[in-house]
């Protein structure tokens, strides 16, 4: 009872919060001790793994953690759970990028077009056309407000930097990915190494 996998449609729910790298280790901990999705959010919830005041919020933080990590592999969350903190932040981004959408055309289409072409330098405009770009042709998009496109912009940027995909320049940090992560990597769709900028062109951490 692993895992949903991202629908077609743009699920863009992102704009709560950061990467959530402990609370999501934490979250993924419970998993693979009551291997229950429903069961994890509840437990989570009464554990006081989000360390916010409002139930509310932290109902929804839960959520929202969960519903990133049901798109991972048994074997990618076990790497989670005991990888090493840049393997960590390589399995979040590669969750971040298999369960939204968009989060995963804007890696494949605009980072690592980019980088490969040596324009690394990211800034909002390159969103805000990218997000135009998209919702020309997608009117769920389109429906987004002003206000929540800013907001989920600036989400997204935070998430970037906190993965090590942008440095706090905002410019694309090649990936160098570890031997255990390449050989997760292996086990998936060709396509998604392509959501870590160059690293198709080859060259692995620690090899």
């Amino acid at each position: 009872m692993i895992r949903k996998t991202s629908s077609s449609k743009y699920r863009m729910s992102f704009g709560t919060g950061g990467l959530f790298l402990n609370e999501s280790v934490a979250i993924a901990r419970l998993y693979q001790e009551l291997g229950d999705w429903t069961a994890v959010k509840k437990a989570a919830g009464e554990q006081g793994v989000i360390p916010f005041r409002k139930q509310s919020s932290v109902t929804r933080s839960v959520r929202e953690i969960a519903n990133r990590l049901e798109v991972l592999k048994a074997h990618e969350i076990d790497l989670l759970c005991h990888g090493d903190h840049a393997d960590q932040l390589s399995v979040l981004w590669l969750a971040l990028c298999r369960g939204y959408r968009f989060i995963g055309e804007f890696a494949v289409e605009l980072l690592s077009e980019r980088f490969l072409s040596f324009r690394t330098h990211i800034t909002y405009d390159d969103f805000d056309a990218f997000y135009a770009g998209k919702a020309e042709w997608e009117p769920e998009l389109e429906a987004i407000s002003a206000s929540t496109r800013e907001k989920l912009r600036q989400i997204l940027f935070r998430l970037m930097r906190e993965a090590g995909i942008l440095n706090q320049e905002d410019h694309i940090c090649r990936a160098l990915l570890s031997p255990s992560f390449m050989a997760l990597m292996a086990q998936c769709d060709p396509h998604e190494l392509r959501y870590f900028p160059g690293a198709e062109l080859g060259g692995q951490r620690g090899a």
